[in-house]
């Protein structure tokens, strides 16, 4: 009986572990960015597994890979993530939902199922952003690309994206036309470590995405000037760092107390000249906002980047901020929702509904289908670092409940 139907999980446990010995860097985690030369052989692999399973390999002009199920009608059901990492990444994030996909496949294909609907595994290029921005590959995919973001674009690494594109057989052309190619989708399904503490605390092995938050990246700039550490007064002071800080802690209070649920996070700063004894005399920094809700991400916006500018012109500097990349909230389609509801209580699976506060190419594909989330839990909360980990009977029992999602999304 299809319903009866399990996964193979001592092969999906041997794959996670053949993959996570690609890309293992000095430091003990995964360094896999896209189109390196780590990616590239764990492309090569993911690749010979599909092909090996009997499934239909292609691969897009953005560099998307599929595995096909073919079935008695050419509307896709899909599921996958993204093979990619941070640097210096775990071996879960992402991998899981390729490689549970994949078996769910290879599962249906040895039984002889034919599904009624075509069913596709994905693994999509750079969700970690480490080319020009996150999710590049969903987002070719579903066309929500514009030619100027990527024909001057350099990646993090300096290299122009251009010439990173050609290494690995592609071009900005190719990328910018991978919509093109797109089949009809009905839905796509992704399995996700959490990336937080909330299901390893309750005890719940499964976690049914409810939304999944927008975000706003800004690189932004307090710039004041420099002078001698030791003879100019505090009084008359213009220093960077200064308005960075009060800007920092003000802001943060604001979200806090007004857009309780939102975050803002201030990840990286660089202060110049940066010398021992000089006031930095301009303070870089990243600006990270995030909310579920679209007309809350808004206000918040405008409310901090207003902050900055006054706290700017209140000590006599001048504040400067370009938008790197954003995405809008999503509401996870409540179909799709109810349907993962019910198989879970079909199969015996505790569950709890929760929010994402990271993004995902599911957030992605909303735009072009019904898109849904399986979380598993995370050891300590901890994702995008070596000490990644999850609890395989937690694995276990998402692919499994990918496998009848599939089915039942396939039949309809």
């Amino acid at each position: 009986m299809i319903k009866d139907l399990k996964v193979n999980f001592e092969r999906l446990v041997r794959d996670l572990e053949e993959l996570g010995n690609i890309g293992q860097d000095s430091r003990g985690g995964i360094s896999r960015p896209s189109f390196s030369l780590s990616d590239l052989e764990a492309r090569k692999w993911l690749r010979n597994k599909i092909e090996d399973a009997g499934l239909v390999y292609r691969q897009d002009g953005a560099g998307n890979i599929f595995g096909r199920l073919p079935g008695n009608q050419p509307l896709v059901v899909m599921a996958g993530s993204h093979l990619d990492t941070v640097l210096n990444g775990g071996r879960y994030d992402g991998s899981v939902g390729v490689m549970a996909a994949l078996e769910c496949l290879r599962r249906l294909k040895e039984e002889n199922i034919v599904p009624g609907k075509t069913l596709e595994v994905v693994s999509f290029t750079d969700e970690e952003g480490n080319l020009i921005g996150d999710f590049l590959g969903s987002r070719a995919f579903t066309g929500q690309l514009l030619t100027g973001q990527l024909k001057t674009a350099r990646t993090q690494f300096g290299h122009p994206l251009e010439e990173i594109l050609q290494k690995a057989g592609l071009s900005v052309d190719s990328v910018l036309g991978a919509s093109a190619e797109r089949p009809e989708v009905a839905a796509f399904l992704e399995i996700h470590i959490e990336q937080g503490p909330v299901l390893e605390e309750e005890g719940v092995p499964i976690g049914l995405v409810s939304a999944i938050a927008g975000k706003r990246y800004y690189q932004a700039t307090f710039v004041g000037r420099s002078g001698h550490a030791g003879t100019t007064p505090l009084e008359l002071r213009q220093d960077a760092f200064i308005a960075l800080a009060d800007f920092s802690l003000r802001a943060t209070r604001l979200v806090a107390r007004k857009y309780y649920g939102n975050t803002i996070t201030i990840g990286r700063v660089l202060l110049k000249p940066g010398s021992f004894s000089i006031i930095p005399g301009e303070a870089d920094f990243t600006l990270d906002l995030r909310s579920q809700e679209p007309a809350s991400l808004k206000a918040m916006e405008e409310e901090v980047l207003g902050l900055g500018s006054e706290v700017a012109s209140t000590r006599g500097l001048s504040f400067y901020r370009r938008i790197v990349d954003s995405t809008e909230p999503v509401k996870i389609n409540e179909k799709l929702l109810d349907r993962l509801k019910g198989l879970c209580q079909q199969l015996g699976y505790e569950y709890r509904l929760l929010p994402s506060g990271a993004g995902h190419d599911a957030q992605i594909l909303s735009a072009v289908c019904p898109s849904a989330m399986i979380f598993i839990p995370s050891i300590d909360g901890l994702s995008h670092t070596p000490e990644e980990a999850i609890n395989p009977e937690d694995l276990e029992k998402a692919a499994n409940l990918l496998l009848q999602a599939l089915i039942s999304l396939a039949s309809e």
